[in-house]
């Protein structure tokens, strides 16, 4: 065993490898570390026994990146793809190999479903997928799940397509608890006692454009790839495959559904507050105008000249304000009444 080998061993994570799995015909994943992996590949190259691993790595270990390019036989559009950033999903034949840019919901233990967004990287061949990350993903917390759970793959590319679903399942999620919160604002709306902040409904329809964007697959690389499969990808991956990703698009298409939704929603609620300001504006535009003849007549009875009428009228007073009183009322029924017309 040579030195390389001998770390691994004393230290499984030295590499940013966080869990790997070993596959074998017909039996459930079992569990691996860093020197059983190298191991493995090492086996690999001598005979073929149709086993397969899948290999978990954390890009934010410093040494991650160079243990890959030393150890596994990775092409270079990969690591170009690493340092590319988040881009929208794909999936790709590069070199006798599968390159996926799959950009996953962040794994969030306070909440069910988070809208944080994060890219995983995976390149899978014949007898190996290899899956990298910077954050915790929610998808493939629950493709491992699956594989403690004793769920057999007979493929690497089966386990792609596993986590296609399991994403999938992540965005329905997500579709299924904005739609409630979207049908109580409608509730509220319809019943004329809306109270919920509009800020709310606004950063729902952002997080939903946000993962349509960066979810959705981009149907040029999956239609190469679906017409010119590798040699090694199995029938019956290519059909899971085609049906996973036609599942997920009515998923995408659920998501900007809802999106036209909320900005309808969004677009009545706006016109309900303006149609209210109007009422309001209206209403203290009649008082103010209701209240301007007193204030006028106050003003020419305050003024210290001579020839005020009804002066020296015992009644004087009073006819005034029956004037203003009589006057008031009319115009106030007049313009009230204008009101309920809008």
């Amino acid at each position: 065993m040579n030195h390389s080998l001998d770390i691994s061993h004393r230290d499984p994570d030295l590499f940013g490898l966080l869990y790997g799995f070993r596959f074998l015909p017909g039996e459930r994943g079992r569990e691996i570390d860093s020197a059983t992996a190298l191991r493995c590949l090492q086996d690999d190259n001598d005979h073929d026994n149709g086993e397969f691993l899948w290999l978990h790595l954390n890009l934010a270990h410093a040494a991650c990146e160079r243990w890959m390019k030393s150890h596994l036989q990775l092409p270079e559009e990969f690591f170009e793809a690493l340092h590319e950033g988040s881009r929208s999903t794909r999936i790709e034949h590069v070199d006798s190999a599968l390159l996926a840019v799959v950009n996953d919901v962040v794994f969030n233990l306070s909440s069910m479903v988070s809208s944080d967004v994060s890219t995983l990287w995976v390149c899978v061949r014949s007898k190996l997928i290899v899956s990298a990350r910077l954050q915790p993903l929610h998808s493939v917390d629950k493709l491992r799940s699956s594989v403690k759970a004793g769920e057999c793959f007979r493929s690497p590319s089966e386990l792609l397509v596993h986590l296609l679903r399991d994403q999938g399942e992540v965005l329905t999620q997500i579709v299924r608890k904005t739609s409630l919160s979207v049908d109580q604002v409608e509730d509220e709306l319809l019943s004329s006692r809306l109270s919920t902040n509009r800020a709310e409904l606004g950063a729902n329809r952002r997080v939903l454009v946000r993962l349509q964007r960066l979810l959705a697959l981009e149907p040029g690389s999956l239609l190469r790839l679906l017409n010119r499969p590798p040699p090694w990808l199995q029938k019956e991956d290519v059909k899971e495959l085609r049906k996973s990703t036609e599942e997920f698009a009515l998923i995408i298409n659920d998501l900007t559904a809802l999106g036209e939704r909320i900005k309808l929603l969004q677009e009545e609620i706006a016109a309900n507050l303006n149609e209210q300001s109007n009422r309001t504006l209206f209403t203290l535009t009649v008082v103010t105008v209701l209240a301007l003849p007193i204030n006028i007549i106050a003003g020419f009875f305050g003024m210290n000249v001579g020839g005020v009428p009804l002066s020296q009228d015992p009644h004087g007073f009073w006819v005034l304000v029956a004037l203003v009183a009589t006057f008031t009322v009319i115009a106030g029924r007049w313009a009230f009444r204008k009101r309920g017309d809008y």
